[in-house]
């Protein structure tokens, strides 16, 4: 195989990696940030992630596709292998979850950083953001894990 093919899977999977890492970094700081009920932290930790997520989600989740679609084509593998073909649905579904999610981390950090401003409580609607948020996470979390399976492992 061709040098080219080892550095884009190098940076396929540094991607990946950088990919999975952000968002469960984002959901664990999230989550523990609205759990304790800290207006301040809760804004704090918001504006942090809506930055992660464009500087290191954002990048590696336009990556991906491009490495991963070079290397079958340099590999010649054909697109329509059923391991690809899921790996493409459940990073759409993934994708399709975080694109919302996004929106709800501009929102949810705008009343937070509005809340500390203004030193009142955080408005119901945040509370039903963050159960979207949540929501949302799971489909995206569990496809993620299992194209990290079908990458890995090439099982169908």
């Amino acid at each position: 195989m061709s040098s080219l093919y080892f550095l884009l899977k190098t940076i396929h999977i540094i991607s990946a990696t950088v990919l999975f890492g952000t968002g469960a970094g984002s959901a664990y700081y999230m989550l523990r940030a609205h759990l304790s009920g800290d207006v301040h932290a809760i804004a704090v930790t918001t504006r942090h992630v809506v930055a992660a997520d464009w500087l290191f989600t954002t990048t590696s989740g336009i990556v991906q596709p491009i490495t991963g679609v070079w290397m079958a084509w340099l590999v010649g593998w054909p697109l329509t292998q059923t391991w690809l073909l899921l790996s493409f649905i459940l990073y759409f579904v993934a994708g399709a979850c975080w694109l919302p999610v996004v929106w709800l981390q501009y929102r949810m950090r705008d009343m937070a950083r509005e809340a500390v401003a203004n030193k009142t409580p955080l408005p119901p609607l945040y509370y039903r953001y963050m159960r979207i948020w949540f929501g949302l996470g799971w489909p995206a979390f569990v496809s993620l894990v299992v194209v990290f399976f079908l990458m890995v492992f090439k099982p169908i």
